[in-house]
C-alpha cells in the first residue's frame, strides 16, 4: 500500500514482529505543491512476515527540476512493487539495495518518456525494511532516517549533500540523474520500543535531532507525534515540504543467521 497523502497508521499484532506506525506528509508555508511521496507495504499474514517483512519508503522530489512529484511517486511505487514481487526469504541486506537501483533507473527512463530531448527529473529516497529482530535501511540523497531510543535520536543515514551558505545543501547523489547510482545501505538490531524515523529534509533541516527525539517521546500515539513534528516544522519556517514516517517497535523475534538462513534463538 501506498499513499502521496496527508496522513495514515497502523498496526500489526499477534505477529513476531509487531510494530506501529503512522506517516504524515504537509506542503509547508512557503511551496505551493508537495514533492514528497511516502508508501509502505505491510504483511497480511505471519508466513508473509517471516518471508518478507515489512517495508517503508519516503522520496523527496529535487526542487528546481521537471516533475519532481513525478519523480518521487515513481521511486516510492517502483521499490513497493518490488519488495512485494520479491522472491520468499531473500535476504533484505542485498534485496533493498537492489531494488533502489531498479527505482533508480526507472526514474532515470520515466524523464526521456514522451520527450525527445529528456526531462530532468530527480528525488531522493529513503528506506528501512523489516524482519525478525533486524531492519536494514538503504538511501540516496539526504532523506535521512533516525532511531530513537532513550529518547534520543541517533541518524542512520548519512547525508549524500554538501553545506553550502545560508544552511543550504546541495545533493551530491540522487536517483534519476544516470542508469546507475551508489546506494548506501546498513543493517541494525532491533530492541522493543525503538522507534524508526523516516523524514524529509523539510523537518531535519528545520528540526535538530534532540527536539525530534523529545517530540516522539513525549507522545504515547504515533499520529500526535507525527503531527506535532509536522507542526514544529512548520513553525520553524516551513519553507519546505515536510513528510515523516514514525514506525515503533513493540516486540521482535530473536534470530540467529546460519547459510544466509534465518533460525530462532530460544
Amino acid at each position: 500500500m501506498q499513499s502521496p497523502g496527508d496522513s495514515s497508521s497502523g498496526r500489526l499484532a499477534g505477529a513476531s514482529l509487531e510494530v506501529e506506525f503512522a506517516q504524515v506528509s504537509d506542503c509547508g508555508r512557503v511551496r505551493d505543491h508537495n514533492e514528497d511521496y511516502l508508501g509502505y507495504v505491510i504483511p497480511a499474514t505471519r508466513e508473509q512476515q517471516q518471508t518478507h517483512g515489512w517495508l517503508f519508503a519516503l522520496a523527496d522530489g529535487v526542487g528546481g527540476q521537471d516533475k519532481g512529484e513525478v519523480a518521487s511517486r515513481t521511486a516510492v511505487e517502483t521499490l513497493l512493487d518490488g519488495f512485494q514481487r520479491a522472491g520468499s526469504g531473500e535476504p533484505l541486506r542485498s534485496l533493498l539495495p537492489r531494488l533502489v537501483q531498479s527505482a533508480n533507473a526507472r526514474v532515470f527512463e520515466a524523464g526521456f518518456e514522451g520527450s525527445a530531448n529528456g526531462v530532468s527529473m530527480a528525488t531522493t529516497l529513503v528506506s528501512c525494511a523489516l524482519r525478525f529482530d533486524r531492519a536494514v535501511v538503504s538511501h540516496v540523497g539526504d532523506s535521512r532516517c533516525y532511531r530513537i531510543r532513550h529518547r534520543a535520536a541517533v541518524a542512520l543515514t548519512q547525508d549524500h549533500a554538501l553545506a553550502e551558505a545560508e544552511s543550504r545543501h546541495v545533493l551530491t547523489r540522487s536517483l534519476g540523474n544516470g542508469m546507475f547510482v551508489s546506494v548506501e545501505t546498513s543493517e541494525h538490531l532491533l530492541l522493543p520500543g525503538d522507534v524508526l524515523l523516516l523524514c524529509s529534509d523539510g523537518l531535519h533541516g528545520a528540526v535538530a535531532a534532540a527536539e525530534i527525539a523529545d517530540i516522539v517521546s513525549r507522545h504515547a500515539g504515533l499520529d500526535k507525534a507525527a503531527q506535532e513534528l509536522i507542526a514544529t516544522a512548520n513553525q520553524h519556517g516551513g519553507a519546505d515540504n515536510v513528510s515523516v514516517q514514525l514506525i515503533r517497535v513493540r516486540a521482535v523475534e530473536r534470530v540467529g543467521m546460519y547459510r544466509g538462513r534465518p533460525y530462532k534463538l530460544v
